[in-house]
């Protein structure tokens, strides 16, 4: 049986329609690699929406918080692969598709403490990957309660932009388990395969947030009241 990350990284793609409410360009996929299925969110760069604080390739980002969530060993992030032009609007971002419960996103798993050792990994990801745009809806309820971070290409500016709805632990000392983690991701660097992803100045300063979390030590708080995303859900 192949793995989701050969699956998406060899299969032939077909779209089976656009996702509502993105505002940039975001198809759902099914993609078909030696008699194996799968489903998948794909955000190609030419459907991007030109920003002013962002360069243009949002979705290599969106390859480059999985590469973090795999090198950290957190799996908060789909599986997600880069593909170039053999798939139907060209280059961009396929990432597996996430049979999450509709009716759940941040503001109610909250309410659930056996779901808060999961929100805090969460937390502690976007401090490092500097989120603009951690919305409620876009922490998942997968199979088995795990739960899942997506909608990451607004992430990774050198600029602190940190934006997101995960204030609730602020003051509250990191797990000494993820502090580990942390350490070790800032001590050792980035995988070799977010070189392509991320400008230089830009994989530093991931490395200089991981440190500064490390020295910290506990979840922020807001002072400003407006570190918040827009829609919250």
């Amino acid at each position: 049986m192949l793995l989701p990350s050969d699956v998406l990284s060899h299969g032939n793609v077909e779209v089976v329609g656009r996702m509502p409410w993105s505002s940039n360009a975001t198809f759902l996929v099914e993609v078909c690699h030696d008699d194996e299925k799968a489903r998948a969110i794909y955000k190609p760069a030419r459907g991007e929406r030109p920003l002013w604080d962002f360069p243009s390739g949002l979705y290599k980002r969106e390859v480059a918080a999985y590469e973090l969530s795999l090198h950290l060993g957190w799996d908060i992030v789909p599986v997600t692969v880069r593909r170039f032009d053999d798939v139907p609007l060209g280059e961009g971002s396929l990432q597996l598709f996430i049979d999450a419960d509709l009716d759940a996103h941040y503001f109610t798993l909250l309410e659930d403490e056996r779901h808060h050792s999961q929100l805090k990994r969460i937390c502690a990801f976007d401090l490092i990957a500097n989120s603009t745009d951690r919305k409620g809806g876009h922490v998942l309820l997968g199979p088995g309660g795990h739960l899942y971070g997506i909608d990451n290409g607004l992430s990774f500016h050198t600029d602190f932009k940190l934006r997101t709805v995960i204030w609730d632990f602020a003051g509250e000392p990191i797990p000494p388990a993820l502090i580990d983690d942390i350490a070790r991701l800032a001590v050792r660097g980035l995988p070799a395969s977010m070189n392509r992803l991320l400008d230089p100045d830009e994989r530093e300063a991931v490395l200089h947030r991981a440190a500064t979390v490390v020295d910290r030590g506990v979840f922020p708080h807001d002072t400003t009241g407006r570190r918040y995303p827009w829609p919250l859900v």
